[in-house]
């Protein structure tokens, strides 16, 4: 399955990496890491700097709708939820929507229409039985595990899955400078890779889906 960037209609996000790359220390991507209330709602350096719904998803969701060709018949996991914006506007769509994040912190201050609807769960080990959703999405997250880890998760998203209705977003860089920015920007990524090694991850755990690369 090839390219495909279903996150197009997003507002472009102003990074200032020089900022980052000199208030970045060991500690503080230590607790960028614990997922916890500083990643989420703390102050930028580590993390979103306030996690906040705004209803930037609601064209996402239309988008995924659209090019999946799904209904309300359809069942759809979202794999790194976080507060769950993008399950809500699935949900708003008439999806039958659910997501997972590692965060306990981000699943108890989740958007309450999503209540009940997403879970704390680590993306490498699922507990949903096989073949439950019509479609699964991983919007850069997998890329938070160590590689032995990103592996199971590949192979977990087509476990759950029913077919290739699937998409995966996850940081990459198409070259050295891109590669430096993104060392100098990144906090919680534990496996990252140009594109053409995804491509061949993706292949090697037997993936069929869509992806994406998130470069700075």
């Amino acid at each position: 399955m090839p390219f495909k960037n279903l996150l197009g209609s997003l507002p472009d996000t102003k990074r200032k990496i020089s900022a980052r790359k000199f208030k970045k220390t060991l500690k503080i991507v230590k607790i960028s890491k614990k997922f916890g209330r500083d990643y989420f709602d703390g102050t930028r350096e580590f993390g979103y700097g306030g996690y906040k719904y705004d209803g930037r998803w609601k064209p996402v969701a239309k988008d995924i709708i659209k090019f999946f060709k799904l209904n309300k018949n359809h069942k759809v996991l979202d794999i790194g939820c976080a507060k769950g914006f993008l399950v809500k506007e699935l949900l708003d769509e008439g999806i039958n929507a659910f997501g997972v994040d590692i965060s306990s912190y981000a699943i108890k201050n989740c958007h309450p229409d999503v209540v009940g609807r997403v879970s704390v769960a680590n993306a490498n080990q699922l507990f949903f039985p096989k073949s439950s959703f019509d479609a699964v999405i991983s919007i850069n997250s997998i890329h938070n595990l160590k590689l032995s880890g990103c592996k199971m998760a590949i192979k977990e998203i087509m476990r759950v899955s029913k077919g290739n209705k699937n998409y995966i977003q996850v940081d990459s860089y198409k070259n050295v400078n891109e590669k430096k920015m993104f060392l100098d920007w990144v906090l919680t990524a534990e496996t990252h890779f140009y594109p053409e090694e995804w491509i061949y991850l993706f292949k090697k755990c037997g993936y069929k889906g869509y992806w994406n690369w998130t470069i700075l």
